[in-house]
């Protein structure tokens, strides 16, 4: 049996990210002759079309997304084992890409490098922010090793590790917060008073979920990008916000004249790691969970 060249299966998976053939042989640093005749001979190789072409356009055949999405498991793979060799056997070192969710990544990332320097000091730490679903794509694509996301959350192909829970707390100005009653019941408060981050975090639904917000007339319909805004939004006592322990703990209301109250029923988020299934480097990220949790406000590691 003749093995297919790993840099051929690199080209495809790469074509498959840009669906543009320039662009993905400039991605690779190669012309686009060189990149088309690596996919036709993979083509000839496997006896199979991978790719539908018509004059400037193509579009991949069934096969060829499958052939896809099993080469970037390959790949991944081997360049792990690459890592792997190159640090002679040595786990706790090598080059780590880090992603970490924008609710989670300015108030972790600096106990989190000296978290590393500390216990993984050989480990060289790349990071990444950006919003959950594209971290799951990057480390679907093998861009990055291990995201950092606020859980339940789904991710198909992947392992979660539970670091530890973030209760949530209710926020408002002082002088608002002076006139709730104790405990407090959201739904007395006014309508359209709650401000809560755009759809794309996703702390917005695990905030929906934890306190009780589903369909609730309170939610404002002005929604903030960061957790900066809505702290900026409560303090100008136009209503009130929702914000984890964690931000809390790192002073995101210092300066301000906010309240923070714990919030019904103790609602938080839990924190977790999350990797691809079939890793080499679990031992690894295990590892990195027992660094990490007591950096949380109620860790579940020990």
């Amino acid at each position: 049996m003749k093995w297919p060249n790993l840099k051929h299966l690199h080209y495809l998976v790469t074509l498959h990210q840009e669906q543009h053939f320039h662009r993905a042989a400039q991605r690779c640093n190669v012309s686009q002759s060189t990149l088309s005749t690596a996919i036709q001979n993979l083509e000839d190789q496997f006896g199979s079309q991978l790719l539908e072409r018509e004059h400037k356009t193509f579009v991949f055949t069934s096969l060829g997304l499958e052939v896809v999405a099993r080469s970037k498991i390959l790949l991944q793979e081997a360049g792990e084992l690459v890592e792997f060799a190159q640090n002679a056997g040595n786990w706790e070192k090598g080059k780590l890409k880090l992603g970490v969710i924008p609710t989670i990544a300015p108030f972790m990332f600096e106990g989190m490098i000296g978290a590393f320097k500390a216990f993984l000091p050989d480990i060289t730490l790349e990071l990444q922010e950006d919003t959950t679903q594209n971290l799951l794509q990057q480390l679907s694509d093998g861009q990055l090793d291990l995201l950092i996301l606020a859980l339940p959350m789904e991710t198909p192909g992947c392992k979660q590790m539970v670091l530890g829970h973030d209760p949530f707390h209710l926020v408002a100005h002082e002088n608002l917060a002076g006139s709730l009653p104790d405990p407090f019941d959201i739904t007395t408060l006014p309508n359209n008073s709650i401000f809560l981050l755009q759809q794309e975090h996703c702390m917005t639904g695990h905030a929906v979920s934890a306190c009780n917000l589903q369909h609730s007339e309170q939610v404002s319909s002005l929604a903030a990008s960061s957790l900066y805004t809505l702290v900026q939004l409560a303090n100008s006592k136009l209503g009130y916000t929702f914000l984890p322990e964690l931000a809390l703990n790192q002073n995101i209301i210092r300066n301000t004249e906010l309240k923070a109250l714990p919030a019904e029923d103790n609602a938080y988020r839990e924190i977790g790691l999350v990797w691809r299934s079939g890793t080499t480097r679990m031992r690894l990220f295990r590892r990195i969970g027992e660094v990490l949790s007591p950096l949380l406000p109620i860790p579940t590691l020990k």
